[in-house]
């Protein structure tokens, strides 16, 4: 019986994630594109976080290619493409400048349009799962016929961007702090 309530739980919990996934959409889309006071630490914790992320992430794409083909190309090349466009990012960034502060705000268009390709990976691989869980994946890996690698791409690019854009942050940072010693 315990296993049963246990059974039932995590399948409520699969579902109320799913159910919540269009509000975690905004609310990243929202978070991403605010006005934000540029903090040193802040952009330190972030940036070694993406860093092991990034690492983390290549490593396991390394292992899946194993089983998946193409996982590891797909992953690079998706931290590659979110490099370019976390440094695109960077440069219509607006930056405010101020006596005591540094302020940003994220470009809107280049925000929406990364939280647009993850979500709609998200429902392509929830429906090419899905599709290709039923038709049986003719003797190939039910895996790489769901397009996994393609996941890891999409999922690859967001850690791109915000990996360089982090980078950039904590430059642009150093160089407001260090432009008082500057006119001394």
């Amino acid at each position: 019986m315990p296993l049963l309530v246990l059974l039932a739980v995590f399948v409520l919990a699969i579902l109320a994630a799913i159910a919540l996934m269009p509000l975690s959409l905004v609310q990243r889309y929202r978070m991403g594109t605010a006005r934000r006071r540029a903090r040193g630490l802040i952009a330190s914790i972030n940036l070694t976080g993406l860093a092991i992320s990034a690492a983390v992430f290549l490593t396991t794409a390394a292992l899946t290619n194993l089983w998946v083909p193409d996982a590891l190309l797909y992953t690079a090349g998706g931290l590659i493409v979110g490099g370019v466009l976390g440094g695109l990012g960077l440069r219509l960034t607006r930056w405010e400048f101020g006596l005591d502060a540094l302020h940003y705000t994220p470009n809107r268009p280049l925000v929406l349009g990364i939280t647009l390709v993850v979500t709609a990976r998200l429902l392509y691989g929830f429906w090419r799962g899905l599709d290709t869980w039923r038709a049986g994946a003719d003797g190939a890996s039910w895996l790489a016929a769901a397009g996994i690698a393609g996941s890891m791409g999409a999922g690859a690019l967001v850690l791109g961007y915000y990996l360089v854009y982090w980078i950039g942050v904590r430059r642009r940072i150093r160089q407001h702090t260090l432009r008082p010693l500057r006119r001394m």
